[in-house]
């Protein structure tokens, strides 16, 4: 063989090789980025609330090892000190404990409110009102030492516009189960 076909054959190799290259970064490219971003997709569909599980009004649902019911939602009228166009609204909920592993499986419990408009309201302390011994709040009853079989009554206060409340409904989420969370239709649904 020549010096000349060698060179050309050698040519010809390493533009074989270039070629194979460019076609790999195609691949790794796009496979790199995704690898890189999973830990960031996975933090931000696991932090939030995202699909609701439906629950009719009535039923219960298995959520975060337990069963939950709304037993009611309800305005709280004639509170003194609060701006004229918001209302209290309570959520009452009868949860049956199955797994009593609350530390672990409420982490992070969040009972909320959310009108049509997907707008969202945390329960606040501002418009607090008693309570009868019986009623805990969602992070309370984590550290209640509940057991298999127990019946928390939980309640939660909300503070919300008076045009939202024809619209609002409860809702629940809990770490072990995100970013599905528990959406409660009412009676008139």
């Amino acid at each position: 063989m020549t010096a000349q076909g060698l060179d050309r054959e050698s040519g010809a190799s390493e533009r074989r090789w270039r070629r194979r290259s460019l076609w790999s970064l195609v691949l790794l490219i796009p496979l790199s980025l995704a690898i890189g971003s999973y830990d960031s997709v996975k933090a931000l569909l696991g932090g939030n609330d995202l699909f609701p599980r439906r629950v009719a009004w009535g039923e219960s649902a298995r959520f975060g090892g337990s069963d939950w019911k709304l037993t009611d939602l309800r305005g709280a009228f004639a509170m003194p000190n609060l701006a004229p166009d918001t209302v209290p609204v309570l959520a009452d909920f009868s949860v049956k404990i199955g797994d009593p592993d609350l530390q672990n499986r409420w982490l992070g419990c969040k009972v909320m409110l959310i009108d049509k408009d997907g707008r969202r309201w945390l329960p606040t302390s501002i418009a607090s009102l008693k309570t009868t011994d019986n009623v805990q709040t969602c992070i309370s009853a984590i550290f209640s030492g509940a057991k298999r079989g127990d019946t928390l009554n939980l309640r939660e206060t909300f503070l919300v516009p008076k045009e939202a409340t024809k619209s609002i409904r409860p809702a629940v989420g809990v770490a072990s189960e995100r970013p599905h969370f528990l959406l409660f239709q009412l009676e008139k649904d």
